[in-house]
């Protein structure tokens, strides 16, 4: 029996792995046994329990990388990229590869982790080596300008060079403008001459008359203009400048404070035939009314209607910015009720105020401690749509000049004025006011501030500020009334006094004298 319990068993297993249909076909499988009976119970229950496990590890993935956090991804990133300061320890491509496996690097993620570390170094380069090791990314325009930011910023130029020899075609016009402008930055505008001369060449940039702008733009803001106007007069025959390249040249001259090289350049357009545009007048007047405040203030209406009559005269409109630059410069000179006039004598000439317009005048009116009329301009910017401009760092500079002309209540309602526009106070807000109540010995309401602080999420730390001499509290001095003499003191002081005149006249002996006297 023992034989014949085995092979069916062996058959039961066959028959029931092995055929989809109802077993019925067999005599002896119809007897239920108890075996029989458990094994199908069990049967039924395994496949469902199978086929709904699969379905479970075929829907419920990992967390892609798209769900994930982009803020904490970047974090990690970053303590990576410093934490890799070992040399003897693993290459950073390596490391990178193994602990971030399963993250796709984004744009928004890159920008983050180069923020956060900017103390990494080179070890940027090897994180650049795991971004093209990933099957899943590849470096576009955007994301090498910030690399190129990175650098620039640390000034590895080297780097750079690398970057942009590995990445040839695919680089833009922002990694473009991002190396033009880190080079200019850091003060190297003939390594941006040279640049010029062989990106197409080296790099894959198109020389064309955009880019050669585009160098002419950023030198002359920094004020070279002299490299910028020996390179544009050298590919002259290559690439022709328009009429705003040689604005630019003229606003460059300005910014360098050399007004007759300006007046130069300008006369040799005029005989070329080119028409100097009203970014360059702005520039010329901005110039004149700089130099009229360092050598004489009270020239400087004269000097500036020249210029505005040669604007007249050879027909260049003013625009918003002609009038911004004279408002600024009247401001700087303390000539706020000048400012003034000039900004309601606007519309004569078809212009209105920007934004710019009225951040000079809000300023120029707090400094002159005329804060009724600051308030009246804020509310006036809004009115003009222009509300959205004042963000948390022109409030800063409304709250400091505030405090610097000790008008702290003042300042206190300026910012409660910008906590209802939404602006959100940062550090250096609370900081600033903070110091200036401890500086007026009013600690209740620095303390104040220190918990608003702090119940806002603001990371304020607690200093040492000191408190101004005339505003600490000074002792109470008590004087003591002086008593009545009476007869008998008034008698011994004037016996003492008698006594000390009296020997006054006394010739008191020598002391050699006296050592002889008593030898």
């Amino acid at each position: 029996m023992p034989p014949l319990a085995s092979l069916q068993l062996r058959r039961l297993l066959h028959n029931c792995l092995t055929s989809s249909s109802p077993i019925q076909s067999h005599g002896f499988l119809s007897i239920r046994t108890p075996f029989s009976s458990h094994f199908s119970t069990i049967h039924s229950i395994k496949f469902p329990f199978l086929s709904s496990l699969s379905r479970s590890f075929s829907t419920e993935n990992p967390t892609s990388p798209n769900q994930q956090d982009p803020d904490s991804v970047a974090q990690s990133l970053s303590m990576e990229l410093l934490e890799n300061t070992d040399s003897d320890s693993m290459p950073i491509t390596q490391q990178l590869q193994l602990k971030f496996s399963h993250v796709t690097p984004t744009p928004a993620v890159i920008l983050q982790a180069l923020n956060l570390s900017a103390e990494a170094g080179r070890a940027v380069l090897g994180f650049n080596m795991w971004l093209v090791s990933n099957p899943s990314f590849k470096h576009t325009d955007e994301t090498l300008s910030y690399f190129i930011d990175y650098f620039g910023r640390r000034k590895d130029f080297k780097a750079i060079d690398e970057l942009l020899a590995e990445n040839k075609g695919i680089a833009g016009a922002k990694a473009l403008q991002s190396y033009i402008d880190r080079l200019v930055r850091a003060g190297r505008p003939t390594q941006v001459v040279g640049f010029f001369e062989r990106m197409e060449r080296d790099y894959g940039f198109k020389r064309d008359k955009d880019s050669l702008r585009l160098v002419v733009e950023n030198l002359c803001e920094k004020g070279y203009a002299t490299n910028a106007e020996k390179m544009v007069k050298n590919l002259a025959n290559e690439i022709f400048p328009d009429e705003l390249i040689c604005d630019l040249l003229i606003k460059g001259w300005c910014v360098d404070g050399k007004l007759d090289e300006a007046k130069r350049l300008a006369g040799e357009m005029y005989r070329g035939g080119f028409e100097i545009g009203t970014m360059a007048y702005n520039s010329i007047l901005d110039c004149v009314c700089k130099l009229c405040r360092e050598k004489d203030p009270f020239r400087l209406h004269s000097e500036a209607e020249k210029v505005l009559l040669d604007m007249d005269y050879y027909g260049v409109p003013r625009n918003v910015e002609t009038f911004n630059v004279l408002i600024n410069n009247l401001c700087k000179i303390r000539k706020t009720e000048d400012a003034m006039k000039l900004f309601y004598r606007m519309g004569e000439w078809g212009c209105y105020p920007d934004e710019d317009t009225y951040l000079i005048l809000i300023r120029s009116l707090y400094q002159a401690a005329r804060v009724g009329e600051g308030d009246e301009m804020i509310d006036r910017m809004k009115s003009a749509g222009f509300g959205d401009k004042l963000d948390r760092k022109a409030y800063y500079g409304f709250l400091k000049i505030l405090c610097g002309i000790e008008r702290i209540e003042h300042a206190m309602s300026v910012f409660k004025k910008m906590k209802a526009d939404g602006c959100k106070p940062g550090i250096k807000t609370y900081d600033l006011l903070m110091e200036k109540w401890c500086a007026h010995n009013r600690l209740d309401r620095a303390n104040a501030l220190y918990n608003e602080a702090l119940k806002n999420g603001v990371p304020v730390e607690p200093k040492a500020y000191k408190v101004e001499p005339r505003y600490m509290k000074k002792p109470k001095v008590v004087v003591k009334e002086k008593k009545r003499e009476t007869l008998p003191e008034k008698m011994a002081r004037k016996r003492r006094r008698l006594k000390q005149i009296r020997l006054s006249f006394v010739k008191k002996p020598k002391p050699a004298n006296r050592r002889r006297r008593l030898a």
